[in-house]
């Protein structure tokens, strides 16, 4: 059972700072942007230990409501930002069906920790596009929280992420390909980052567009602070995601955007299908 949850289980990704930008090394343009608003889900009863092993843990249950913005101030430079509004996480209560004892749940409602990014675009209006940027994750998330105090909506550090991001358009054709490279400087004893990732989409039937993604996150485990189990923010903390994302172009100016994410390895981290379902407006 466990070997086949390994193959559908969702690395809990954007939590730690690793929002993949809707642009890739595009940039939207002068006084354009693209604005989405999001709900994220996922309900976890397995955590990746140390040595990426499945563990049994008390089911965990994540719910966030966020809004995603990115806008052009110029052709070369754009402003970007991920707000999780609303945070929730919860826990079950645990009943010992010999004894009859149980452990009450517990629940924490807050905001989550935002990223605001500067992105500049080295190479544009070409068939190969490159930016580069730099987000600022900043600790707005609680990192004690409800009856236990254990509970978390973010971090508690204030990390910097550097990013190259290319994107080629395929000639003659409606199909696109990103890669991506990062390094993710983490403070208060936090191990830093490693970032790589591929992307491709494909559009079809004029309103369609399939996304494949795949992000791999490696720590360098050059922090102090001890990785602490089952915690959703927990140091050194690696996966290897696979997400694909369906895009429905309404019109001109709004669509909606479906995607599931998962993992087939991962360590120190929750293990579970991850769900998403937004609505875009672009200008």
């Amino acid at each position: 059972m466990k070997n086949i949850i390994i193959y559908i289980s969702f690395i809990f990704f954007f939590l730690f700072s690793v929002q993949v930008n809707a642009g890739g090394g595009w940039l939207p343009g002068k006084g354009k942007g693209y604005f989405k608003f999001g709900q994220s889900a996922l309900r976890a009863q397995y955590y990746y230990s140390l040595d990426g092993t499945l563990t049994d843990i008390t089911t965990t249950s994540v719910y966030i409501s966020s809004f995603y913005g990115e806008y052009g101030f110029s052709d070369r430079i754009a402003a970007i930002a991920y707000v999780p509004f609303f945070f929730r996480t919860t826990i079950n209560e645990l009943r010992f069906r010999q004894s009859g004892d149980n452990v009450p749940g517990d629940e924490l409602n807050s905001v989550g920790d935002m990223e605001f990014t500067l992105k500049y675009g080295i190479i544009q209006n070409k068939p190969f596009v490159l930016s580069g940027s730099l987000t600022l994750g900043i600790p707005t998330g609680k990192t004690m929280g409800g009856a236990t105090q254990t509970l978390q909506t973010g971090d508690g550090e204030f990390n910097q992420l550097f990013k190259l991001e290319g994107s080629y358009s395929i000639p003659n054709s409606v199909a696109y390909l990103t890669g991506v490279v990062g390094f993710n400087n983490r403070t208060k004893g936090f191990s830093d980052e490693f970032h790589i990732g591929i992307e491709g989409g494909y559009s079809f039937r004029k309103k369609f567009t399939g996304i494949l993604k795949v992000y791999n996150l490696s720590s360098l485990k050059n922090g102090t602070l001890e990785p602490t189990s089952n915690s959703l923010f927990s140091n050194n903390m690696e996966y290897l995601s696979i997400t694909p994302e369906l895009v429905y172009q309404a019109n001109g100016n709004y669509g909606i955007n479906a995607k599931a994410s998962f993992a087939p390895v991962g360590k120190n981290i929750l293990a579970a299908p991850f769900y998403e379902l937004g609505l875009y407006l672009k200008i």
